[in-house]
């Protein structure tokens, strides 16, 4: 039996509040408190007795709040973050400045996904475009519990990793720009892959990834129309 995939929604509004993307720099609530119309979805399933808790406060197993500009995340379990009126379709971009903390060894994955469909269903899916602290992208796809691989696992030299030197966060830019014909996947500017439209899922919310552990800062999170 593959497990059932969790969706929390953080709090409903009343649907004039949901009719614009998300602003970094106008907090939907209090700054410092958690964003009250985004979702989070987590990768596997969960008993009703160890549900995973997402919150402003520091005990909660997702650390998930408003932090102008943007938001700050601390993951335990992977998942899914997304606004559901962050959307896009026809030919577009969509970017997001990321600046991850200390990893303390670790090399998870996180950055950006477009094309979600049926994200609080059973047929979920996505495409997402990550980078990890090793100084490497992949492009993948996520429908229910499976995945493909879209593109590998593949160093990149314009991907900022944290290190030794780094005084407080390794910041990149991921950008995807989707024409009539072509997607073009971008690290901080510089083009990391080239695919045809056709091989990828456009069209649907617009949000962020983030895998185990990891504590990022999203600095933030648009959609221009092209």
């Amino acid at each position: 039996m593959r497990p059932l995939l969790l969706t929390l929604a953080l709090v409903l509004l009343a649907p004039a509040a949901h009719a614009q993307r998300p602003d970094p720099n106008q907090p939907e609530g209090e700054n410092l408190q958690t964003p009250l119309s985004w979702v989070v979805r987590f990768d596997e399933g969960h008993s009703a007795h160890a549900a995973p808790t997402v919150g402003a406060d520091s005990t909660a197993d997702v650390f998930f709040v408003n932090m102008t500009p943007g938001w700050h995340i601390t993951t335990g379990p992977a998942g899914i973050f997304y606004h559901p009126e962050s959307t896009a379709e026809g030919t577009y971009r969509a970017e997001t400045l990321l600046h991850l903390f200390d990893p303390e060894g670790r090399n998870e994955a996180f950055g950006l996904f477009i094309g979600g469909q049926d994200l609080d269903g059973d047929a979920l899916t996505y495409d997402y475009f990550l980078l990890r602290n090793s100084g490497e992208f992949l492009i993948k796809r996520r429908t229910a519990d499976e995945t493909t691989t879209l593109h590998p696992w593949t160093p990149h030299d314009a991907i900022a990793t944290f290190g030794e030197d780094t005084e407080s966060s390794a910041p990149n830019t991921l950008a995807v720009e989707v024409s009539e014909e072509e997607v073009v996947f971008l690290i901080n500017d510089v083009e990391a892959a080239r695919l045809p439209r056709a091989e990828v899922q456009t069209d649907g919310v617009v949000g962020l990834r983030i895998n185990h552990a990891l504590n990022v800062h999203v600095e933030n999170l648009a959609v221009t129309e092209l």
